[in-house]
């Protein structure tokens, strides 16, 4: 169990954030300049809070009421920084060492070699951080956290500065480490498509404060997402699960409790538990079932609002059964013509192709 309840100031900004969960991940989510680097360096014992408390695991790391605010060396925290900070005059070896050397040797958990297999960090032992990738630092950076033998990993924005190769196999390894050791973490990033794939638990943040918070599958679909992520990233989360794959096709069915969606082959289990994102541009209604067309995906539901308009577009969220929510972004005039309305029984259309491993997390 993560408990944070903080206030902080870094010159003019002010933080005021409070959370609580014992998720696997969770993930704090805003723009830049919202507070999420200041509220995991508090977290870290980088800044120090005016007020609060910070509790991992039932062990107290600051609390101002009790004169509790244990040095960073002290909290048993891994940090994974946005451009790794790795010892330059260090190769990896070293950096690895100097990980595991903040820990005492009896309170030590992480196996070296189960670290250096998981992260194929084997053949790097003898080289210098100037000649590895960007995706190499940072799982160099990984493993040295990880052999500190942390009670929580922090990560933050760990994937800022890696092109979309280098950040998928990041996100590879994240999971597997999340699964391997049922490490708690906190996860910073300001990319929808990366915390629909790692979180469990979403803190959402705007301008120092917490604005909303809980399952990611809630919190991702919630209205005021647009504002945070842009207009163009709104849209609704699903937790589904794999019900099989089409080798021919190179497709896979995924059931939800409204239904089934299919999309491009997914590398997952049948019965794995998968949440995936569908963004309200790339969902389209219809009053009756459409015939004769390539959409994979046709779901009937039921209008539940329209509203949060910008300019000619129009969002309209659609009830497709047992607590299962769509958003279709259509333009105003499209609305009035086909007259939604709040209980109009309509299809929503989803491209099969318009959901692929980006848009998709294992639960």
């Amino acid at each position: 169990m993560l408990e944070v309840d903080v206030a902080a100031r870094r010159g003019a900004f002010a933080l005021e954030a409070a959370f609580r969960s014992d998720a696997p991940i969770v993930a704090l989510f805003g723009r830049s300049g919202s507070g999420k680097t200041t509220l995991v360096h508090a977290i870290a014992g980088i800044v120090r809070p005016t007020r609060g408390r910070v509790e991992i695991a039932g062990r107290t790391l600051f609390d101002s009421a009790r004169g509790i605010d244990l040095p960073p060396e002290k909290r048993r925290v891994g940090y994974v920084f946005q451009d790794a900070l790795l010892f330059p005059h260090l190769d990896v070896r070293a950096n690895l060492a100097y990980g595991e050397s903040r820990t005492p040797p009896h309170e030590r958990f992480i196996d070296r070699d189960r670290v250096l297999a998981l992260l194929g960090l084997g053949p790097l032992l003898a080289r210098r951080p100037a000649t590895l990738s960007g995706g190499e630092k940072q799982r160099v950076a990984l493993g040295r956290a990880l052999l500190a033998s942390p009670r929580v990993l922090l990560l933050d924005e760990p994937l800022a500065s890696l092109d979309g190769a280098r950040k998928a196999e990041i996100l590879a390894y994240i999971e597997l480490l999340r699964d391997e050791f049922h490490l708690p973490m906190v996860f910073v990033s300001h990319a929808i498509e990366e915390v629909t794939r790692l979180a469990d638990h979403v803190v959402m943040m705007a301008e120092g404060r917490v604005v909303a918070e809980g399952p990611a599958a809630d919190v991702l679909s919630r209205p005021e997402i647009a504002a945070l992520a842009g207009r163009f990233e709104a849209g609704a989360v699903l937790e589904a699960r794999v019900a099989g794959h089409d080798p021919r096709y190179e497709l896979t069915t995924l059931a939800f409790p409204g239904g089934e969606l299919v999309v491009p082959n997914l590398d997952a289990l049948p019965g794995e538990p998968i949440r995936v994102r569908i963004r309200a541009r790339d969902v389209s209604l219809a009053l009756a079932r459409p015939e004769g067309v390539s959409i994979r995906n046709i779901l009937a539901g039921t209008v539940a609002s329209v509203g949060h308009e910008y300019g000619a577009i129009v969002d309209v969220q659609v009830d497709v059964g047992h607590g299962a929510r769509l958003v279709a972004r259509v333009t105003r005039l499209a609305a009035e013509e086909l007259a939604l309305r709040p209980g109009l029984r309509v299809h929503a259309l989803v491209k099969a192709v318009s959901i692929d491993r980006r848009s998709a997390g294992f639960a």
